[in-house]
């Protein structure tokens, strides 16, 4: 089980690490700073002894990586490197999306249920609904009170629910803990300035879009 520094810190760039496994380009090592895609988060980019990462993947507790054309073997030492400027726009829109979530949830108690996708890239977050209405007529009160908790600065807590299974999630005041095992922001006050975006997808879906201004 490869040991993810990124939840013990997700400002880390870069760590040393020792590759555990490989398997034509797949590999393993036994700690990492490269986050795979996990519930809605894409991966990082980077590089494993200077290779650059195709794909991380999680299989089970573990993580495989692929990458490009490398000649690593086994027992190997390598700087894992991830691509900082990337992974803290990743960090940002995630916790935008999440807490934007937990606003309309709060307010709107009958979209419980009703998420059917999410998505969290360096370019935008999103979360889909099915519902009957146009999502644009929540911006205005998302907008609100989204801007109050970024200017409360308020601290984002993430920590294990249970560190046997890696079941952990993020918490501000005044919001339910929330499971999520992404990379966050530790402040609040750190998402900045974000614009909502509305896509209607078809089949009863309405889509809002996050975008860093």
């Amino acid at each position: 089980m490869v040991n993810k520094l990124f939840w013990q810190d997700p400002y880390l760039d870069h760590c040393d690490a020792i590759v555990t496994s490989v398997s034509g380009n797949n590999i393993t090592v036994d700690q990492t700073v490269a986050y795979a895609f996990s519930g809605g988060q894409e991966s990082d980019m980077g590089t494993i002894g200077g290779f650059n990462i195709i794909s991380a993947t999680k299989r089970g507790l573990d993580i495989i990586y692929t990458l490009e054309n490398h000649s690593l073997k086994e027992d190997d030492h390598v700087e894992i490197k991830i691509d900082m400027k990337n992974r803290h726009r990743l960090m940002r829109l995630h916790s935008c999306g999440d807490i934007c979530l937990q606003i309309i949830l709060k307010n709107h108690p009958e979209l419980n249920g009703k998420r059917v996708g999410a998505n969290v890239s360096p370019s935008k977050a999103r979360i889909d609904f099915n519902m009957d209405y146009n999502i644009s007529s929540l911006f205005p009160e998302i907008e609100t009170e989204l801007n109050k908790i970024i200017n409360q600065k308020l601290p984002l807590v993430t920590a294990f629910e249970d560190d046997e299974k890696q079941i952990r999630y993020w918490e501000i005041a005044g919001y339910p803990k929330t499971r999520c095992g992404g990379t966050h922001v530790k402040n609040t006050a750190e998402i900045g300035k974000i614009r909502l975006k509305r896509k209607n997808i078809g089949g009863g879906k309405e889509r809002i879009e996050m975008i860093i201004e």
